[in-house]
């Protein structure tokens, strides 16, 4: 994380662009480039021109997988390159794909997305979003890597409308949960000890955290806190005052800079803001050709949450 504390610093943005290139996402002029059917090298054009754009005024890329995958071979390909050539431009890479098993299978997540040497066939994102559904056993393995200096951003509360069916949920801690207490309390004490299944995901991400505390004094740990949620969000960031939150939700889906501003520390850092759609189609909304419009709406994005953060 102190890598990507450095990039904030350095270009004075507090944001990542998802690359979730879509295809009718992608230009017209591009497209007519490649034959019918060849959509994988138009996009990897897109992206290359979407990074040459931005990497001197954005810290992060976060390309989500699921669009590339959907492509098959050739769309996973169009991944790793995308990955590469962001991180040849001295941009922080997070790779979106909230991925996690039990055991070996963690590990072998962990190795193919965030393996610190270089072997050909391997992503080398800086970073990597998790599902902390399956506990501790599930995560040891990318925590294992934080270690070595890769981040992850673990899924705490999202910003989808849907997300509070599980994550608002009031639950206890196994370890505050007996028949003996269950039996003696009364109800209004029993209810007292309730908390949204977030914050007890939140209190593990920091126990996770632990060992990973670099000199920026945040965790390699980080946390995906979405924009939509900001009282939510406000009450995270007293929970997880050293961990950094990825802030999805701004924009497009209608979080605020204003919004936003309760997922960051006093010192002015904690968390990093997405935006994908308003960046890489800015050039449909604005006219113009798309560099220029996706670079011009990320300077109007950076603006309006430093604003923000500062206020």
């Amino acid at each position: 994380m102190d890598r990507l504390i450095e990039k904030i610093k350095q270009t004075g943005n507090p944001t990542v662009v998802g690359l979730d290139p879509h295809i009718s996402y992608v230009p017209e002029d591009i497209l007519a480039k490649f034959a019918e059917g060849d959509e994988t090298n138009a996009i990897l054009e897109f992206n290359k021109g979407l990074i040459d754009a931005l990497c001197d005024i954005v810290p992060a890329v976060k390309p989500q997988a699921a669009y590339y995958e959907m492509h098959g071979w050739r769309g996973v390909r169009v991944l790793a390159e995308t990955i590469d050539y962001a991180k040849s431009k001295g941009m922080y890479v997070i790779a979106d794909g909230k991925r996690n098993d039990i055991g070996s299978t963690a590990e072998a997540y962990a190795e193919a997305y965030l393996k610190t040497s270089v072997l050909d066939g391997h992503f080398h994102a800086d970073s990597l979003t998790v599902n902390p559904y399956l506990g501790t056993d599930g995560i040891a393995p990318f925590v294992a890597k934080c270690e070595d200096g890769a981040s992850i951003f673990v899924l705490v509360k999202t910003s989808n409308p849907s997300s509070g069916e599980l994550q608002d949920l009031k639950a206890i801690n196994n370890e505050q949960l007996t028949m003996n207490n269950y039996c003696t309390n009364s109800q209004s004490e029993f209810e007292s000890k309730l908390r949204p299944v977030y914050e007890i995901v939140a209190e593990l991400v920091n126990t996770w955290g632990e060992t990973t505390i670099g000199e920026s004094g945040y965790s390699n740990v980080g946390a995906v806190v979405g924009a939509t949620y900001p009282e939510q969000a406000e009450r995270l960031r007293e929970l997880m005052p050293r961990t950094y939150f990825l802030v999805p939700g701004y924009g497009a889906q209608g979080g605020t800079a204003k919004d936003v501003a309760k997922s960051f520390n006093s010192d002015g850092l904690g968390a990093i803001v997405n935006a994908s759609r308003s960046i890489m189609c800015a050039y449909k909304k604005d006219g113009g050709d798309f560099q220029t419009a996706a670079r011009a709406e990320a300077i109007r994005m950076r603006e309006d949450i430093v604003k923000a953060i500062n206020n």
